[in-house]
């Protein structure tokens, strides 16, 4: 949720953040009019209730003569309050709803405009020469590291299996983010992907997207679809000693999406699944330090491209392309040959207050009074990186040349065709 001091004091600044993001501005208007509303009905509750109050002393000092018609008048009073009470809870769920419907003030600087007006940062590497690419699937096939067809017959479309050294070179993959994320102050965490709706709406993946999760009906439980939003709720209703610096967590865990309204595309391979594994980074800091740290996490996500050593770009996204959390977000796309384009590999948001205002998550100020924290996320390796390591390290024989970081655990420094 946004920060109600902002809308109040600043409400042209929310309408142009839902403006830039191509969303509709008079959300605005409606939370500043159910914010007034329930403040109104809060102070007509408090004032009945204190006039009832004084009604009651008054009945217990009441001569016999004076007691019926201060009686008849404390009945009248509680009906009243009753009536005000009700009406204070149905104004506070307009305006949690209301509340609830805005997505995150954006930064100053993130691009506006849509999925095609992204802002290019950097652009590392030079993409390989390689004539007549093979692509991913054709690679893992012959090299016995992707099972489509069986993925398929065992569970349907979009899914597969990792085989032989396909697996040791997600393992390794995701071994190589684990030990980067702890030299680096991570607290490392394997959490569990099944979450209450609760954490699953503080996060704001619940909005727009939730036809992207899976859900669990018979146990109101939703399956994750990344890390992010356990390690969010990890610390919901709590108050944090960030007297030190901010906490870090990097969550290992296989992560479930439905790709609803995906249909179509990508659907060879590995790129748009419903199940992967991936390593997320996530940080709770002070909000002051929200921007550095969305900079750091930026720059390990850089370590780790350098170490599969594919050519990648830097992009800032732009507002209508923003989840609802996100102030502002940057991805790393990596190239790749088969398709002559760069495709996401690593996305990092910065979600200042948002998630942790929803979750109830805060920290002691110098002068000990509890404020809401800043919360940041960021990939640090996913099984979508199989797809550029093996376009980008093919070679023409048809094997494909094993990083030199991700070596000691495939055990080899080439992956040759099994048939």
């Amino acid at each position: 949720m946004i920060d109600l001091k902002l809308l109040r004091e600043n409400p042209d600044a929310v309408r142009a953040s839902q403006r830039a993001r191509g969303e509709d501005p008079s959300l605005v208007d409606a939370l500043l009019s159910s914010d007034s509303a329930r403040r109104a009905a809060v102070s007509a509750a408090d004032n009945l209730r204190a006039e009832q109050k004084a009604a009651s002393k008054k009945v217990g000092k009441a001569s016999p003569e004076e007691r019926p018609a201060l009686l008849e008048q404390a009945k009248q009073l509680a009906e009243k309050v009753k009536a005000a009470e009700a009406a204070q809870a149905d104004a506070a769920k307009a305006f949690t709803a209301a509340h609830m419907a805005l997505s995150n003030v954006i930064i100053d600087g993130v691009p506006a405009g849509g999925e095609d007006d992204f802002v290019v940062l950097d652009t590392v590497g030079e993409p390989p020469r390689i004539d007549d690419p093979k692509d991913h699937v054709e690679l893992g096939e012959s090299l016995g590291l992707i099972d489509l067809e069986r993925g398929a017959k065992v569970s349907g479309a979009r899914f597969y299996f990792l085989t032989g050294a396909g697996a040791l070179l997600q393992l390794g993959l995701l071994q190589l983010a684990v030990r980067l994320a702890t030299e680096n102050g991570f607290t490392m965490m394997i959490p569990p992907v099944l979450v209450r709706p609760e954490v699953m709406a503080g996060t704001g993946f619940l909005g727009a997207h939730s036809e992207e999760v899976y859900r669990i009906e018979s146990d109101d439980l939703y399956l994750v679809g990344t890390s992010e939003v356990p390690l969010a709720g990890y610390h919901a209703d709590e108050i944090l000693d960030l007297s030190g610096g901010p906490l870090r967590y990097a969550g290992w865990s296989s992560c479930f999406r439905r790709e609803a309204g995906s249909h179509g595309k990508d659907t060879r391979g590995i790129i748009r699944v419903h199940q992967f594994d991936k390593v997320e980074g996530f940080i709770y800091c002070k909000p002051e330090d929200a921007e550095s740290e969305h900079e750091r996490l930026l720059d390990w996500q850089r370590q780790m491209l350098a170490d599969i050593e594919v050519p990648y770009r830097v992009i800032d996204i732009a507002a209508g392309d923003l989840g609802a959390s996100a102030a502002r977000k940057f991805d790393c796309e990596a190239w790749v040959p088969t398709q002559q384009t760069y495709r996401e590999l690593t996305s990092t948001s910065n979600c200042t207050t948002f998630q942790a205002r929803r979750l109830a998550v805060r920290y002691r100020d110098e002068n000990g009074r509890p404020q809401i924290a800043a919360t940041l996320n960021g990939t640090f390796a996913t099984t979508r990186w199989l797809v550029a390591i093996l376009e980008n390290h093919q070679q023409p024989d048809g094997s494909v040349r094993v990083p030199q970081a991700l070596r000691p655990y495939v055990g080899t420094d080439v992956l040759t065709p099994v048939h």
